[in-house]
Formats: structure tokens, sequence, C-alpha cells
């Protein structure tokens, strides 16, 4: 029996299945594509580049905008989470852990690990977010609110809907695979 560990070592001398014809090439154009959702999450915007429905559930990527003082709480899941910073710079909470990454670097973060990352700067940050597999798409647009486009500034809510931000968030968070801690 092959453990995790082997698959990562050892070759696989299996031959590769046959191109699948019923997948088609995906191209993201955030500035020119107005179909692309943009979804307004915790006063942040993302953007969703490439959905489960775009990559046969293997991947989904966002393109997120985070305003100084933005960004999640703590959180955990059971997928893992990729972020490339384009623009700016973002302070990430791991496992207690606070690092500093700026444009240019990556950080891969771990299925189950807790997490979550703040903008301290003045400025607005820019990352590309992968999440492995998909899923995670479908809890941003069905939690958020959808907005205009890329760089739209999320409305601010007023406390009754933060309420019901935090309800929805809860109620839908372990469905896809979420943990807010």
């Amino acid at each position: 029996m092959t453990n995790a560990n082997d698959r990562k070592t050892a070759p696989n001398t299996d031959p590769l299945p046959p191109d699948d014809l019923n997948r088609n090439l995906t191209i993201a154009r955030p500035n020119t594509d107005q179909s692309l959702p943009h979804i307004a999450m915790v006063g942040d915007t993302y953007t969703v580049l490439m959905s489960g429905k775009d990559t046969a559930g293997m991947y989904c990527l966002f393109d997120m905008h985070v305003p100084p003082c933005g960004g999640p709480s703590p959180h955990r899941h059971d997928f893992e989470e990729m972020f490339s910073i384009l623009e700016g710079e973002v302070e990430f909470h791991f496992r207690g852990e606070k690092l500093q990454l700026k444009a240019g670097e990556t950080i891969n973060i771990p299925a189950n690990a807790p997490h979550f990352f703040r903008n301290e700067s003045t400025s607005t940050v820019r990352l590309l977010c992968m999440c492995s597999p998909a899923g995670q798409e479908e809890f941003f647009m069905r939690v958020g609110v959808p907005v205009d486009g890329r760089t739209t500034q999320p409305p601010e809510p007023n406390d009754v809907q933060k309420k019901e931000f935090q309800s929805k968030a809860k109620a839908l968070a372990l469905q896809y695979r979420n943990e807010l801690l």
C-alpha cells in the first residue's frame, strides 16, 4: 500500500490518461470580463478568477483587494490555501506566529492550520489566492455581497448587517469545510 509520503517522492510510472476533450481552456481577464463575480467579504473585495467549474474541482483562484485594516478573522479549513502578494505588504498569522510578506512573495497555508491575515499598511494590498480543492468560491458567493468591480470598495455594513453576515457565515462555514475561530 502506498502512503501519502511515498506519492511525493516515488515516481509514478502509470501512463498519462488521454486528453479530456470535454474540458476547455479558461482565461480570466479581470479588467475587462464583466461576467466575473466580484464579492465583498469582511471589508475586502474578492474576484473569482477561476472556479471549481473551470478547473474540474481541482482549485479556485481569487484576485483579492484588501484595504488598510482589512482581512478575515482567525479561521481554519481542510483545504490548502496559497497566497501570492502582488502589491503591498500583508501580515499573516499562522499558528500564533506573525509573518510579514511583501509583493513578490508567496505563502502556502496547510490544510487545517489556524490562520488569518491583516493589512496593517496604509495602502490597499492585492493578493492572488488559490484554494485546493475548489469550493471556497461557493462559500464566498453565498456569504458575501456582490459588488460592481474588482477594485470596488465594499459598502460599510451597519450593526444589523454585520450580525446577519456573522450568523450566515457561521451557519454555512462547516458546510464549506471552514471553521471560524
